[in-house]
């Protein structure tokens, strides 16, 4: 039985008076992707942010990596989200971002010129993130979120502004992730990539 990852227990979350997420159960082993999928309004972003400790819970227990999530540097060490579109430098390249990721984190999984390929940016190299499409700036955030080391990656709607072509090339590198012994869970609204990925498909019904 792989080692249990991530354990949330009969979570519940009020926002605004309202219930978004009603004594929801998941799991997730080492090595395991799970797809955390739903119409809007699902309570799946929710769930995410709980998972990376930043929302509060009404109800429930949330474990990861055998401890409670925390906004802290120890949890992010092990723990790497792609969730709204980050804050990008003034002045910084793409590689410059990815260099700077790399910078940052001991034992990157991948160096700054090595990540561009995998996630089709050898051609943005030099350009200011802001001036990308919205696509081409996912797949940057996609890369330094696995440039960097991390056990677990949590991933809200990866698939974001790609094209058929591309999310097909992400499944491949979340399952290229997994096999090597991380755990990933990610909301998404596109089945057939999470299929190709190899995902525990988890449903979430609107509270």
């Amino acid at each position: 039985m792989a080692e249990m990852i991530i354990e949330a227990r009969d979570v519940t979350v009020e926002l605004a008076g309202a219930v978004v997420l009603d004594g929801v159960d998941l799991a997730a082993g080492r090595g395991e992707i799970v797809a955390v999928a739903g119409d809007n309004g699902a309570g799946k972003t929710t769930l995410l942010r709980c998972l990376a400790g930043l929302q509060p819970r009404a109800a429930g227990e949330v474990g990861v990596l055998g401890r409670p999530p925390a906004d802290a540097p120890d949890f992010w060490r092990d723990v790497a989200l792609v969730g709204d579109e980050p804050a990008w430098y003034p002045g910084l390249s793409v590689l410059e971002h990815l260099e700077l990721m790399a910078s940052v984190h001991d034992g990157a999984r991948m160096g700054a010129e090595e990540a561009l390929e995998p996630f089709g940016l050898t051609g943005r190299r030099d350009m200011a993130p802001v001036a990308m499409s919205t696509g081409q700036r996912q797949r940057l955030s996609l890369a330094m979120a696995l440039l960097r080391p991390s056990r677990v990656l949590l991933l809200d709607e990866p698939e974001r502004g790609l094209d058929a072509a591309f999310r097909m090339r992400l499944a491949s590198i979340l399952a290229a992730y997994a096999a090597a012994g991380g755990t990933v869970v990610m909301a998404t609204h596109d089945p057939a990539m999470a299929k190709a990925a190899g995902a525990r498909l988890v449903r979430l019904e609107a509270a």
